[in-house]
Order: structure tokens, then sequence, then C-alpha cells
């Protein structure tokens, strides 16, 4: 879906017609922009890993192309893992040397209010940042089995059931780090790799948490690119608002 919003910029809403993943499905998403364009994708709600059976893995494949004098916003709401899940997840973005990027990945480990636990899955996942072919930044991560036994490792995410990866490449990405420091929860951190690439990742008890802590960081991070590429007042897409 396209929703009208009032800049030049584009807006589209991912949907998942079959409701979630499970084992054997295989997704593939690309996006390209144009020269000069801004492109921000979202989902039209959570994304769901659903129990698979065993051998079979769900694929969920992005790839996002960014044109010279471009800027995309990767802005998909979170991925909820469920109980005997099997997901393996990719996303690799291109950008031309100038090119400009917001990328977000939230993930849930069950739904805390609703009393689920992870004790049994797969989730292999994979994020990779190239400018002009050469590899900027590349992020795994890897869950096999209890999951939920993983997370409470102290060194891992003592406890949290929730986390998001941000990555923000844009010129001022070196003056964003003080502020958006001062706007983490203790559960998290952020850097800055070379001069343009912003890295951060929060930890959180739940969804609720997670969402309490990204969408104030979101919203300054959009409302910092170049005006054209902005989102309307510097907010989110609305379905994230729901």
């Amino acid at each position: 879906m396209f929703p009208r919003i009032k800049t030049t910029s584009l807006e589209a809403v991912l949907i998942n017609t079959a409701g979630g993943i499970t084992g054997g499905d295989d997704m593939r998403i690309t996006a390209g922009v144009g020269a000069g364009a801004a492109l921000t994708l979202t989902t039209q709600t959570a994304e769901r890993a659903y129990h698979a059976q065993p051998g079979e893995v769900g694929q969920l494949q992005t790839k996002l192309n960014v044109a010279a004098g471009s800027h995309v916003n990767w802005l998909p709401q979170e991925t909820i893992l469920f109980q005997s899940c099997a997901l393996s997840r990719h996303l690799d973005v291109e950008l031309a040397p100038d090119a400009t990027a917001l990328l977000v990945e939230p993930l849930v480990f069950g739904r805390l209010a609703m009393g689920e636990t992870v004790t049994q899955g797969r989730f292999h996942d994979r994020i990779v940042l190239r400018r002009n072919g050469t590899e900027l930044y590349r992020d795994a991560m890897r869950f096999d089995g209890d999951m939920q036994a993983q997370l409470d490792r102290p060194h891992v995410a003592a406890g949290a059931r929730a986390l998001v990866s941000v990555i923000y490449v844009a010129p001022d990405a070196r003056g964003q780090l003080a502020p958006l420091r001062a706007m983490l929860p203790p559960q998290a951190g952020a850097s800055v790799i070379g001069d343009d690439l912003l890295l951060l990742r929060i930890l959180a008890a739940d969804a609720y948490e997670l969402r309490r802590s990204l969408i104030p960081i979101l919203n300054r991070l959009t409302q910092n690119c170049p005006p054209q590429n902005r989102l309307t007042q510097g907010t989110l897409p609305r379905c994230w608002m729901i």
C-alpha cells in the first residue's frame, strides 16, 4: 500500500497476507530508490515467525539498492518469534557513495504480556551494508535451541525479551552520537564507525518497553534527514502508532 503523505518522498507499507512465516516459506523483498529520491518502507503490523516442522526453515530476504543522492528509511515493525519457530532472515543494503539510510530491525522473543516463552526455536539473522560495492558493516545473530536460556545469560541479554538494531548512515552521524546516548536506557549502547555510520542496539524487557525507547530515537533521526526526505513532521508511519 502507498499511503498519501505530505512530502515529496514515497511511503510503502508491506503486507504479508499469510499473516506470518512458518517453515518452508520463502519471502523475498527487493526495492530500489532512484537518484535523488526518498523511500520509507514499513510493515502493516508485526511480522510473526510461527511453529515450524522439523527440518523446515522459513526464509525472509530483503535487498535494498539506494542510488546517488537518495535516502531510504527501512522501518519494519517488530518480528515476533514464537515457540518452535525456524527463521533465516537476511537484510542486504547497497548504497551509492552519497546515499543515506536509516535501517531498523526490532525483534521480540515471545509476547511477555501473553505469558509466551521461546524455549525451543531457531533464528539466524544477517545484516550487510555496502557502499559502492565495499562492505561497511556486517552483523550476524544466531539462536538455536532454548532461546530463553540464552537470553538469560548476563553477557547475552541479561533476561531481556526484546531488542533492536539501528543503523544510521548520514553525514551528521557523529553529531548524533551524544544526543542519542543521552536518550538511551541502561541496557543499550551506541557507537560511530568512521564519520557517517552510527550503530545502536537496545535491549528491553518486552515490546512495549522497546518501543518506549525506540520511537523517540527514530523520530529524531527521521527529522534529521535532508528536508526533502523527512517523514511528515518527523513522525513515524501511522501504522507504527496503532
